[in-house]
């Protein structure tokens, strides 16, 4: 087995008992030992309040990596793996019990040689996020000199900049920033981490990356789901907090950033944060312009099984809470100026996709040699389903004298069955283990995010019934995010 000494820790997942854990994490954990990147010196340890014993709980992850997801279950490696899991009941609250946790963790060390690594994940509702670090605080369980501690916070983190600013005095008074992981699973997908390398390997793009060859830049994530059984959280919370603060911002940064330096940690995230710090704000006058919110309904003749979002448990029956969300944003740098970014992003939506549409400029259409209209060239960026990129451009039409018609190049790179992309969270996690915080949020990329969506809440609170419409499930939104781009002579691509 290969050796990696960074990965040598115990993994303490707090929320052992979560969907989280059992869709992702342990799934992640084990295709990290069939791909053999897992030292012997590796252990597991999950909590969670249910009283269970190891071999019960073992045996539900067994059914969870079954049940979600299509990898190969090989007995020899889930029986090793499986012997490293342990599972621990603790009342998050209880700030005694935590003794209990580290003197166990102290004794893993010394079977597993783990040197007192740990990597504390938070995998439980955001309301226990300061009581796990303050009651880990409290036990004296964070050492970070003769070994490392690392903690690992799933979004949210807070709710708004107030909020997020309470969460992180907390965490920075235990944790160091360098060992804290603020983890957006969308940077752990492969065509996320591939945008950069489109870009900056590719010498007939970035020359062209800047507003004198660039009409408009689209980003583009739905999902066809509902909000399932997380109907009090997003109450509290939307499409804008739930996605944009944090997923379409980061492909926002991502796709707008300058060049780094280097691919190093520190030069990749200050070059986004230039970004986000960068996004000019938003006026009254620009929500009702450039911003359009939808609540999905339920249509009884085509969708009858289906709930409207008031329906669904845990929602008001007068909820104005917004589960689809179009944007148009600005940012207010040399490279980008007066070039409009399009973002949007909705729930049970026809279509389950997330893309990137980066549209060129077209020539002028006084242009004599043709007698047509052109379509304008097109590079998109697909990160699900479908993995790859493809370039749109025009071609004569066969057998015709003068007639132009749209081709493209395109590269998928998951559509043959030989091809599989790790998951999100396999990157995630080894990252972790390695020290390794590129592909996570810094705190004042939390921050300045914040500082503009609290921003623009505040700009649309006295409207917001005016702003907020309705769009039918199964559609692709509110007919208003169509009419916000046509305002600009500009179109939605869908792909």
């Amino acid at each position: 087995m290969r050796s990696y000494k960074n990965a040598c820790c115990i993994f303490v997942i707090f929320g052992g008992t979560g969907d989280l854990t059992h869709k992702k994490l342990i799934p992640a954990i084990y295709n990290l030992v069939k791909e053999d990147r897992l030292t012997e010196n590796f252990a597991v340890v999950s909590i969670g309040r249910r009283i269970k014993t190891d071999e019960e709980y073992r045996k539900e992850l067994l059914d969870s990596i079954r049940k979600y997801t299509d990898a190969e279950i090989h007995s020899s490696l889930w029986e090793a793996l499986s012997k490293k899991i342990y599972y621990m009941s603790l009342n998050f609250n209880d700030v005694q019990g935590y003794q209990k946790l580290k003197h166990f963790l102290e004794d893993l060390d010394t079977r597993y040689d783990t040197k007192g690594n740990r990597v504390f994940y938070l995998a439980t509702a955001p309301t226990y996020f300061d009581v796990v670090v303050d009651c880990i605080d409290a036990n004296n369980m964070v050492d970070n000199r003769t070994s490392w501690q690392r903690i690992v916070i799933e979004k949210p983190f807070g709710s708004d900049l107030a909020s997020a600013q309470y969460l992180n005095k907390k965490i920075t008074r235990v944790f160091s920033e360098e060992n804290i992981y603020r983890i957006d699973h969308y940077l752990g997908k492969e065509m996320i981490q591939n945008i950069m390398f489109i870009r900056f390997a590719n010498g007939i793009f970035e020359p062209l990356w800047n507003n004198r060859c660039i009409d408009n830049i689209q980003i583009t994530v739905f999902e066809s789901i509902g909000i399932e059984s997380r109907g009090a959280y997003y109450e509290k919370s939307g499409a804008l907090r739930d996605m944009v603060q944090n997923h379409l911002f980061q492909m926002l940064a991502l796709t707008a950033m300058e060049p780094p330096k280097s691919f190093s940690t520190t030069d990749v995230r200050d070059e986004k944060v230039k970004i986000i710090q960068s996004l000019k704000g938003f006026s009254e006058e620009d929500v009702h312009n450039h911003v359009v919110m939808g609540q999905y309904v339920s249509n009884e003749e085509k969708n009858r099984n289906i709930l409207g979002y008031r329906e669904e448990n845990g929602v008001s029956e007068t909820s104005d809470t917004e589960t689809f969300v179009a944007l148009k944003v600005l940012l207010q740098n040399a490279r980008w100026e007066g070039v409009p970014f399009y973002l949007r992003t909705g729930k049970r939506v026809g279509k389950k996709t997330a893309y990137i549409s980066v549209q060129f400029k077209n020539i002028p259409q006084t242009n004599t040699l043709y007698n047509q209209l052109i379509d304008p060239n097109l590079l998109v960026i697909r990160i699900q389903p479908w993995e790859g990129v493809f370039l749109k451009f025009n071609v004569k039409k066969p057998r015709s004298a003068e007639d132009i018609v749209s081709a493209k190049m395109d590269f998928c790179q998951n559509c043959h069955m030989e091809y599989k992309s790790p998951e999100a969270y396999e990157r995630l996690l080894w990252d972790v283990m390695k020290g390794d915080s590129t592909l996570f949020t810094r705190w004042d990329e939390v921050e300045y995010s914040w500082r503009f969506i609290d921003q623009m809440t505040k700009c649309c609170k006295g409207d917001r019934q005016k702003i907020l419409t309705n769009y039918e499930v199964g559609s692709l939104g509110p007919k208003e995010a169509d009419d916000m781009l046509a305002k600009d002579h500009k179109k939605w691509w869908e792909v």
